[in-house]
């Protein structure tokens, strides 16, 4: 398979990263070892579990890890929720998150579905 970094769903979940880390660090201090750091490490686990299924030898453990990365997004999008409700985020901000991991979201279902087709 083509280079994984090069794939648009691994450009768009960097893309997240650099949102995450952005706005969160804006978050009251004495959120660093609370929602900050919870919200920090799902983005880092989604690009990341996407690279280790990348890496797998087998497709079927490729589609395991992308379900992972799936989980991480939703559990994101969750904490950025209570984030908002906390009134952490702007609403501006909490609009931008959401938009990006929507676009994450259908980024990493299309591909899941691709690697599906492979494995049939």
């Amino acid at each position: 398979m083509e280079d994984y970094k090069e794939l648009e769903v691994f450009k768009e979940c960097r893309k997240l990263v650099k949102i995450i880390y952005e706005l969160t660090s804006s978050f009251p201090k004495e959120e660093i070892y609370g929602i900050t750091n919870q919200i920090r490490r799902s983005t880092v686990s989604v690009i990341s579990n996407f690279a280790e299924g990348m890496g797998r030898q087998h497709l079927t453990d490729t589609i395991h890890f992308m379900h992972i990365a799936r989980g991480s997004l939703f559990e994101l999008e969750t904490q950025c929720i209570l984030a908002n409700d906390l009134n952490f985020l702007r609403k501006e901000h909490f609009e931008e998150i959401t938009k990006s991991i929507k676009a994450c979201l259908r980024l990493l279902n299309g591909f899941i579905n691709y690697l599906k087709t492979k494995k049939n």
